[in-house]
């Protein structure tokens, strides 16, 4: 039997990833002030999100989560938001024309600002200091000062994600996400690209379709067509953070205001840790991500303390294992997952298994390979008879050059032009909607 859970009895457990902050006083006020704000989402969207999560366990809907690797307090303006999610459009688009089926939108925004490390300190030139850990705990700049945790950055993180959650929330529901605006979502630079190309074309039996719909007499002014539903996420990481923004619901429960979704990475989702402890209490839809040391067993405990109800729409189980390793492990999962009666949403996360070092030292993806992992997650789920049901990107409606290859072949040479990540090598605006294409095909054949 679990011990009872209270939204602080994560204190009692041990804890990894958390920042050592030098005045606990000053952590203890600014944690008081963001309990006493409004929360950034609430009860009634977190069961919205989790009814359509439910349909995608059942196999009648696909999930296409993306966004930051880390959202930097400097680049949260409107272009950046507005490309980012003009971005995700076109891909939910593109899935939807080919699996003639809803796409659960959601974004890795308006609170992606924590970033796990492999270690807690950095050392350059002879000098140690501590990690950077994302904008809500330090600076990126190799300095003393920077690298100093810092409480207010919390409050920060907050106002920073309530900005963009009400531009979010403009953007989905007054007009610009109108099914008969589609031709105004592609960028500029992405316009005289293959795929920009394609885009357009599909766009053009969209916009016939809507036409043909008007002249036949039905109402092509309904909200379906002119709003969209976008729900965002973030790695439940500082936990500081999330007690503050968790709210009491009704009959007892708890909600945590900071996202519709709160996921768990390979760091921190130890059974008897704190940050399993804290989330098994908030009723948010709940994502684990899986890598490839992941073991039937873990999957079930994990499954047991999260979601002993096994309650529809609850879990996403996010496999992160590396091109040329899902075959290896990921087949056994979902066997003991099925053979368990649990309901749960399978999506692939192929990014954050393919991380490699480029001869000029930046950090990379290859195109490629995370194609590659994408293609061996669905004939997994196509052998094991289970639902491939969904995608799980790092990307930016920017145009960065961060990973290599796809049609516009970029080089290790090329990375420098504009490499403006903060943390993880993210795709640009054309890789991603080259990379939906490509998954279409998948699910249209599917």
């Amino acid at each position: 039997m679990s011990m009872p859970w209270s939204v602080s009895s994560w204190r009692q457990r041990p804890a990894r990833q958390l920042p050592a902050y030098s005045d606990t006083a000053a952590l203890q006020e600014t944690e008081r002030q963001l309990a006493g704000r409004p929360p950034l989402i609430f009860a009634g969207e977190i069961a919205a999100l989790r009814q359509r999560l439910a349909a995608v366990a059942r196999g009648d809907a696909f999930l296409l989560q993306g966004g930051d690797c880390a959202e930097s307090f400097d680049e949260l303006g409107e272009a950046s938001v507005r490309d980012t999610f003009r971005v995700i459009l076109q891909m939910a688009v593109v899935l939807t024309y080919a699996a003639k089926c809803p796409v659960v939108k959601v974004g890795r925004i308006a609170g992606q600002f924590a970033k796990p490390r492999s270690s807690d300190t950095e050392t350059q030139d002879g000098v140690t200091l501590p990690s950077y850990r994302g904008d809500i705990v330090n600076a990126g700049a190799f300095t003393e000062a920077a690298r100093q945790p810092d409480p207010q950055r919390l409050l920060a993180a907050y106002s920073h994600s309530a900005a963009t959650l009400n531009l979010l929330r403009a953007l989905s529901h007054g007009g610009f996400a109108d099914l008969h605006q589609v031709h105004r979502w592609t960028a500029d630079f992405v316009k005289a690209s293959p795929q920009g190309e394609r885009f357009e074309a599909l766009a053009d039996r969209i916009t016939d379709s809507l036409a043909f719909m008007e002249a036949c007499g039905f109402d092509a002014g309904t909200p379906q067509l002119r709003e969209v539903e976008f729900y965002t996420s973030h790695e439940a990481l500082h936990l500081h953070y999330e007690q503050a923004l968790a709210r009491p619901a009704e009959g007892g429960r708890w909600y945590g205001g900071s996202a519709h979704m709160l996921w768990l990475g390979e760091r921190t989702r130890d059974p008897a840790g704190a940050h399993v402890e804290f989330l098994r209490g908030l009723d948010n839809a709940l994502g684990v991500k899986l890598g490839p040391t992941a073991r039937p067993e873990d999957v079930l405990r994990l499954l047991d303390v999260l979601d002993p109800g096994n309650e529809p729409g609850r879990m996403v189980l996010i496999s992160r294992m590396g091109a040329g390793q899902v075959a290896q492990t990921l087949p056994a999962l979902v066997r003991a997952v099925r053979q368990a009666g649990r309901s749960v949403v399978w999506c692939c996360d192929p990014m954050h298994g393919n991380t490699v070092t480029a001869s000029n030292g930046l950090k990379t993806r290859d195109f490629g390979r995370i194609l590659q992992e994408v293609r061996e997650f669905f004939a997994v789920h196509a052998q094991e008879g289970s639902h491939a049901g969904g995608v799980h990107f790092e990307m930016t409606g920017q145009d960065v050059t961060e990973c290599r290859g796809g049609a516009q072949a970029l080089t290790d040479e090329g990375l420098a032009a504009r490499y403006l990540t903060a943390c993880d090598p993210r795709l640009n605006g054309s890789q991603s909607l080259e990379l939906a294409f490509l998954i279409a095909q998948m699910l249209g054949r599917r």
